[in-house]
């Protein structure tokens, strides 16, 4: 039931994956370095992505709208409603 030990593989291949039944010792700091390498292109792209963005027509008001958070153009625009609520 338990499927048996390890098959018998050659020990002269090599491969850059590691080969068979590859477990390299620091693989724990390989997986947090190349994570925090992935967070920091996907907060990059993230910040480039919501500068360029640019809206034709402005959400509703108390509407759920998510890029409302990061929208530079929305949260100015927001802004500017406010402040002309308040005035009048």
């Amino acid at each position: 039931m338990g499927g048996g030990g390890k098959i018998p593989y050659p020990k002269e291949v090599w491969s850059p994956a590691g080969g068979w039944y590859a477990q390299p010792a620091n693989w724990r700091a390989n997986t947090a370095i190349m994570a925090a390498v992935m967070l920091g292109i996907c907060s990059v792209t993230w910040s480039i992505s919501a500068e360029r963005e640019h809206r034709d027509k402005m959400p509703e008001p108390g509407r759920f709208f998510p890029s409302r958070y990061w929208s530079k153009q929305i949260i100015e625009y927001e802004r500017e409603q406010a402040a002309k609520k308040e005035s009048a």
